[in-house]
């Protein structure tokens, strides 16, 4: 009954913060609705016994997701003087989020204490080196089953950084940029000038 109503918990905020996602005017809203989407994401991996997952996407996901922020306050006109405007009246709203978030974790605590041999886990946490651990099991699936389409995944992700990197380094009219070979090639005669100066008369 717990590890059920856990799962509509997650799954209910993890629809609700995609929807946010995709409607919030604010891109910087919409990575934060995104990143509390990734947290509950992690919660219904961990309900389904995958916590190597869960581990994985948190770190990785979110990870990225900062990285994708920075990007955002780069590459976009943001005002940061409009968005400290009535900044207070978002607070009652974070408190909201932040109460979930540890209702959450509160109910996985408990849920985990009251399931089915629990007791039999936490007696033996580490499993025996026979059986197939939750992280061994994954990479016979994606290594073998998948590998192709894992490979290909690879290739396209690769695609988009090159894309991402040819895009924001077009050449701009006005910009200097630093040209290593003529730094390098330069000579005394071309860096130093040397001129005879008569008393009197200046330069």
């Amino acid at each position: 009954m717990i590890a059920s109503l856990a799962f509509y918990l997650f799954a209910g905020i993890v629809l609700l913060s995609a929807i946010m996602v995709i409607t919030a005017r604010n891109p910087v809203h919409s990575v934060l609705f995104l990143i509390l989407s990734f947290f509950n994401a992690a919660g219904l991996f961990i309900i389904l016994g995958a916590e190597f997952i869960a581990m994985i996407l948190v770190i990785v996901y979110v990870g990225a997701v900062a990285v994708l922020f920075l990007f955002v306050v780069m590459m976009l006109d943001i005002s940061f003087t409009d968005l400290r405007k009535g900044a207070m009246q978002y607070v009652p709203v974070g408190l909201l989020v932040g109460g979930v978030l540890l209702v959450e974790l509160i109910v996985m605590v408990v849920g985990w204490q009251v399931a089915d041999k629990a007791s039999d886990n936490m007696a033996s946490p580490i499993p025996d080196a026979n059986d197939i651990t939750n992280t061994e099991a994954l990479g016979r699936v994606l290594y073998t089953d998948y590998v192709f389409a894992f490979q290909v995944s690879g290739l396209i992700l690769l695609v988009a950084m090159i894309g991402a990197i040819v895009l924001t380094h077009r050449k701009r009219p006005g910009v200097r940029k630093q040209n290593i070979v003529a730094q390098q090639n330069r000579t005394q005669a071309d860096a130093m000038e040397i001129q005879k100066v008569t008393p009197g008369t200046g330069v």
